[in-house]
């Protein structure tokens, strides 16, 4: 009898094991089952072309921006996908104020939408955050003028000046939008209602942050992308870094994950490896979720128990650079970019 019971034990462990490691379903939401292979790691655009990310509109459209393609899509609630600005194909800065479909970027890395509906992109090589109102249906430029520089902090937004705008992301509350300024090693954030941009983190110099620096004070690697949580924590993921650190409501920094080292090992989060993660977003329980692009996963940072594990990747479904994820009424959309497609998974 004991020997049956210790057996069933041991079955019951391990299926407790499989089960905490098993793949979550993975529906497509835009994009191919199994992507063209056209060269090595390289695969044929089908609806998008290098989607970076996502986000919603409270009407509950899907917006898209390209990265390599240059475009912009609504895909609306009922699966219809709208090519609604930007050139494909064409690189540049044109098109403010004209027909949105002329207008031109250089590399759009993500996007933000407000409350009202704007779309706020970060236009990443002419060091510009740009707008696409879908009211008006205009393209403008918001901060920055398309030249590389640093300037702004404590003035009016039309004073900003950047260095490769990598990311831009809204707080929770929507009133303050955040700016991954990677060259200046620095995060900006614009205070919504007051139209002011300030530094939050970053002193415009290239190293590690040391614990419970004040985060103003301290150097950044290449801070990529940068989220708040409900509680005024700020998390910030680091390329070059490898690392994810957080700016706490004392306005002092922390690394939280990573060792600085390249990897994808799982567990305790300081010893854990990330590979060039990319961007990150958070649920309503506080968990990041990090596109950890060199790597070809998802992880998911807790900071209850304060581990790294893998969510997406490692199992059937490959991923190949994801480098958006964007938490939205209880799924996580992941953009697969170098496969050209969105996924979605239930949280």
């Amino acid at each position: 009898m004991n020997r049956i019971y210790r057996s069933v034990t041991v079955l019951l462990l391990l299926l407790s094991v499989e089960l905490a490691n098993a793949e979550p379903y993975v529906e497509i939401v835009i994009g191919d089952t199994t992507p063209k292979q056209v060269g090595k790691g390289k695969f044929e655009p089908g609806k998008l072309n290098n989607p970076f990310a996502v986000d919603f509109d409270a009407n509950e459209n899907m917006y898209i921006v390209e990265y390599q393609g240059g475009r912009i899509h609504r895909m609306t609630p009922d699966g219809k996908l709208t090519h609604v600005a930007g050139r494909p194909d064409a690189k540049g800065y044109t098109g403010d104020g004209g027909p949105p479909k002329q207008a031109t970027f250089n590399l759009l890395h993500n996007l933000a939408i407000a409350p009202d509906g704007k779309l706020y992109m970060s236009d990443h090589l002419n060091s510009v955050v740009r707008t696409f109102d879908p009211k008006t249906n205009a393209i403008a430029s918001y901060a920055g003028n398309g030249k590389k520089g640093f300037a702004g902090d404590d003035e009016s937004v039309t004073k900003a000046r950047f260095n490769m705008v990598m990311c831009v992301m809204l707080n929770p509350a929507k009133d303050t939008l955040y700016i991954a300024d990677i060259r200046n090693y620095r995060i900006r954030a614009i205070n919504m209602k007051s139209q002011t941009i300030s530094t939050v983190a970053g002193n415009g110099k290239r190293g590690i942050p040391k614990d419970a620096a004040i985060s103003t004070k301290a150097p950044l690697v290449d801070p990529r992308a940068a989220a708040a949580d409900k509680k005024g924590n700020l998390y910030i993921v680091e390329r070059g870094g490898h690392a994810l650190r957080v700016v706490r409501t004392d306005g002092k920094i922390y690394t939280l994950a990573g060792t600085g080292k390249k990897g994808k090992a799982d567990g305790s989060a300081l010893k854990a490896t990330m590979n060039g993660p990319k961007h990150l977003d958070i649920d309503d329980d506080g968990n990041v979720y990090i596109a950890d692009d060199n790597n070809h996963l998802i992880r998911k940072y807790d900071p209850k128990s304060k581990t790294l594990t893998t969510v997406l990747g490692k199992g059937k479904t490959k991923l190949n650079r994801p480098h958006g994820v964007c938490v939205h009424k209880g799924y996580l959309y992941v953009a697969d970019s170098w496969h050209h497609r969105i996924l979605k998974i239930k949280l």
